[in-house]
């Protein structure tokens, strides 16, 4: 597995811890890293700029998710499904290198991980939204 898949699952289980206990983000890179002293340096610094895009710019990450998913309220989302969609986005918003095809692939990878056959489906067509209204509204990411 490569440094940026494993950084995308482990800020996706940063973001699940946080969701689940509703810790400040210092909180859960305290407790998370703790726990990680195996993982490089590269790995852990996409993780955590990752995450910090993620939780900084959650209200607006939440209401691009929210516009996208059909009949699917944040809270009513599974919480692996609402944080892959958070993860992915935030990369949206924030990174100008990684083309969005990448993100929404390596998405669905981690879907196929952590979820069902069936949220992966619904990532897909969230995220193929979500980056399709990015394009059009042209975006540019805040340069990291």
């Amino acid at each position: 597995m490569g440094t940026r898949r494993k950084s995308r699952e482990l800020c996706l289980q940063m973001l699940f811890q946080r969701d689940m206990g509703k810790q400040t983000p210092e909180e859960v890179r305290k407790t998370f890293w703790a726990e990680r002293s195996e993982v490089d340096e590269a790995t852990r610094g996409f993780a955590n700029d990752l995450f910090q895009v993620a939780t900084e710019r959650q209200q607006e990450i939440d209401e691009l998710i929210q516009r996208h998913a059909q009949h699917w309220r944040m809270e009513r989302m599974a919480t692996v499904d609402r944080n892959v969609l958070r993860a992915s986005v935030a990369e949206f918003v924030g990174y100008n290198h990684t083309p969005r095809p990448i993100i929404i692939n390596e998405a669905l990878e981690i879907a196929r991980k952590f979820s069902t056959p069936e949220s992966v489906q619904f990532i897909n067509d969230v995220l193929d939204s979500v980056g399709k209204e990015l394009e059009t509204a042209g975006s540019k990411p805040r340069s990291r």
